[in-house]
């Protein structure tokens, strides 16, 4: 879930990788700056998109407004841990927060996060009717209210390196099956010195290797729990997908591929060391950049691969959210808005270059001619994945809450971390599919206990 060069998406990856952006943080609930004018603190996850909002916001918003802002930027993981931990306990160090689909129905029904429709409907310019569907319904709580804006949205598909296929006479189907994934991969392992076939996440973590682990796990047929609340994660649907993801990462898959996630992978597919990629449909901007990806310009993009299901993409947005604990909260929500806005689209386009607009949001971004010309490999695709993806029905059968890559319950953050461990120690080779499972069975059992 993503400066410029290899060299960033290294220092992301490390665990304890902490980049203070702008200035030094000012301390939470203060809002005084050296220059008299507010400030606040955002908490945001490691991906290219925030990094650009890093580099932006001062001689931009901070500029416009004299609004200082303070950026903590975090790998996913950390990111998790450290947003929950101070926004659960009401340390209030943050003012805003990235989250997710996941955590925003959650966290919205514990009280946490502040209500933002009315700062939308004061913002004339904000055009809230132009987001698109599946991002304000997944960051509405029961009530139909925002409680976070988005920020880019995003489902899942398989990139691939056109030219490498070409050479080896490979052709993608725009649908491919699991099984013709598993057979390019082999073919395509070892196409130039060093590459191989795929890149699949295998770090830990539930919205790491859990994110794309559990769609494949959706359209072999399996599901975590059935619809009245029977752990199903050593059933033959789950085992099936595990075994076979297990199985091709190890066949064909990148180096270390036990540690590796998003950002990982992005490296691996920037820079040449892999011919397919099965991940977030975000990650085609950096791709498609030129100063960071040796790559662009030469992959092509299917939809996510499927097995029994007709569509299996995932459905996510990286969204800005406000604790309750804020005592900046006009300040922050002025930023929230300008980062989701149109406005801050164009100025990347402007600025940066039109592929790594933060989009996946609104329906008027693809509408913008110079964004068209840019994304025209993936933009199409992108959307299309977005408005396909459906998180009430996206297995074989009935679920007892949404969620297509996760389960919309507290408990999951934790189990699917635990799971993950273990398969990914199976990926390392440190363990079984069938142990992994096995344990995670009961894990899963004792949630579900919980809920029925």
């Amino acid at each position: 879930m993503r400066s410029t060069g290899s060299t960033r998406y290294i220092l992301l990856a490390g665990a304890t990788a902490i980049a203070l952006l702008a200035t030094a943080c000012s301390g939470a609930g203060t809002g005084a700056s050296p220059e008299g004018g507010k400030s606040i603190n955002v908490l945001m996850v490691g991906n290219p998109q925030m990094e650009d909002i890093a580099k932006l916001t001062k001689s931009t918003f901070t500029k416009d407004t004299g609004i200082k802002v303070n950026f903590t930027v975090l790998p996913e993981n950390e990111l998790r841990d450290k947003a929950t931990q101070d926004i659960a306990t009401g340390a209030g160090q943050y003012d805003v927060a990235t989250i997710g689909a996941y955590e925003v129905p959650i966290w919205h029904k514990n009280g946490w996060l502040h209500d933002l429709n009315g700062y939308v409907d004061k913002a004339r310019d904000f055009d809230k009717s132009d987001l698109l569907t599946p991002m304000v319904q997944s960051l509405s709580g029961d009530d139909g209210r925002l409680y976070a804006l988005p920020f880019y949205g995003e489902s899942s598909f398989l990139m691939y390196r056109k030219d490498v296929f070409a050479e080896k006479g490979l052709k993608m189907p725009k649908h491919p099956s699991w099984q013709q994934v598993a057979d390019l991969a082999a073919k395509a392992d070892g196409a130039e010195p060093g590459m191989k076939g795929i890149c699949l996440r295998g770090l830990p973590g539930w919205g790491e290797l859990g994110a794309p682990l559990t769609s494949v796990v959706n359209t072999f047929g399996g599901t975590w729990f059935t619809k009245d609340w029977k752990a199903q994660v050593n059933g033959e649907g789950f085992k099936k997908a595990t075994q076979f993801y297990v199985d091709l990462v190890r066949k064909h898959g990148q180096a270390g591929a036990a540690q590796s996630g998003f950002t990982e992978c992005l490296n691996a597919m920037s820079q040449g060391k892999v011919a397919m990629w099965y991940d977030a449909t975000s990650a085609a901007g950096s791709l498609e950049d030129p100063r960071t990806s040796k790559a662009a310009g030469k992959i092509g993009y299917a939809y996510a691969p499927v097995e029994r299901t007709k569509n299996s993409g995932w459905l996510w947005a990286w969204a800005w959210a406000m604790p309750k604990t804020t005592k900046n909260a006009d300040a922050a929500s002025k930023f929230m808005l300008w980062a989701s806005s149109k406005k801050y689209e164009k100025l990347v386009g402007a600025k940066l270059g039109w592929a790594r607009v933060p989009a996946g949001k609104r329906a008027s971004t693809y509408a913008i001619p110079q964004y068209k010309k840019a994304a025209a490999s993936f933009g199409d695709i992108t959307l299309r994945s977005i408005q396909q993806a459906d998180p009430v029905n996206p297995g074989v059968q009935p679920r007892p809450t949404v969620g297509i890559q996760f389960v919309a319950i507290p408990e999951f953050q934790d189990l699917g971390t635990k799971v993950t461990q273990e398969i990914s120690a199976a990926i390392a080779g440190k363990n079984s599919v069938d142990k992994a499972l096995n344990d995670g069975q009961k894990q899963a059992e004792d949630v579900a206990e919980k809920h029925r």
